[in-house]
């Protein structure tokens, strides 16, 4: 191993020691919160319920009368357990990323570490900001679009009401925060990739066509079939391509500056 390293080579079976460890830690944390989510579960839900009223209002309709059903006995208690384990996830994110890179930091060399530790801090950030653009933004848009939709019993129409089902709705707005989430890690994925050497700034730069045509059939399929989720999760997908793209210059000019600087360095030498 290289003499750079912090951490001489272990056994097999000490690597296995180690894994089980963070595991227990990971699963331990994710368990506590997941507890602790699913005492407020209730609570929880009526806070993901907001946007739906912000929509409810935007319609012109009485919030007060605003609401929601479920069909099936058992199918409000497995929505609080699904609201509790995302939000569980949430909440123990930091422990599991802390865990795993605590096992995979004494395989790295130290700028590797430190060049990990970053995108490790920017991930979570811009997942919540994702989760707030649905939150404050998309779904309060989206079920506006689907309440507009309703029609008024008058001169013998059929009154046709939107009564969503809890279920449907937790899984529409958690497919929508999962979906900005993952797409907010645009940046530090490929930014991650130029810096090992796998991608480019003017590779990125050349498809950015393609991507455009890719940005919206990933829309199309992740979100629910309306102009509005569609469009909204495709401009912020080429827009954060352009910011990987802008990401990935800056990184070859750094490491073109310190490449010359230790080229200087040498001669000098």
């Amino acid at each position: 191993m290289s003499g750079d390293m912090d951490d001489k080579p272990q056994p097999l079976i000490e690597h296995l020691i180690e894994l089980r460890s963070r595991l227990i830690w990971a699963l331990g944390a994710f368990f506590v919160a997941f507890l602790v989510c699913f005492y407020f579960a209730k609570q929880l839900f009526n806070l993901l319920v907001v946007p739906y009223k912000w929509a409810v209002s935007w319609a012109g309709l009485d919030v007060a009368k605003t609401e929601l059903i479920y069909t099936a006995p058992q199918e409000f208690f497995f929505t609080q357990v699904k609201v509790a384990a995302f939000c569980a996830m949430v909440i123990a994110f930091p422990v599991i990323a802390s865990q795993v890179y605590k096992f995979v930091a004494p395989g790295l060399y130290k700028n590797e570490r430190a060049a990990f530790l970053p995108f490790l801090v920017a991930s979570p950030i811009l997942f919540l900001l994702g989760a707030s653009l649905v939150y404050f933004v998309f779904t309060p848009m989206v079920m506006w679009f689907f309440l507009a939709m309703q029609q008024a019993p008058e001169e013998g129409g059929v009154a046709i009401s939107l009564l969503p089902r809890v279920s449907e709705y937790l899984g529409l707005i958690m497919t929508l925060i999962f979906s900005f989430g993952l797409v907010f890690q645009l940046p530090v994925v490929t930014s991650l990739l130029v810096r090992v050497g796998i991608l480019e700034s003017q590779w990125l730069a050349d498809k950015r066509k393609y991507f455009i045509v890719v940005a919206f059939v990933i829309a199309a399929i992740v979100t629910p079939p309306d102009p509005l989720s569609q469009i909204g999760l495709a401009l912020p997908t080429i827009l954060l391509y352009e910011v990987a793209i802008y990401a990935a210059r800056l990184i070859e000019k750094k490491r073109a500056a310190t490449e010359l600087a230790e080229a200087g360095s040498a001669e000098q030498a």
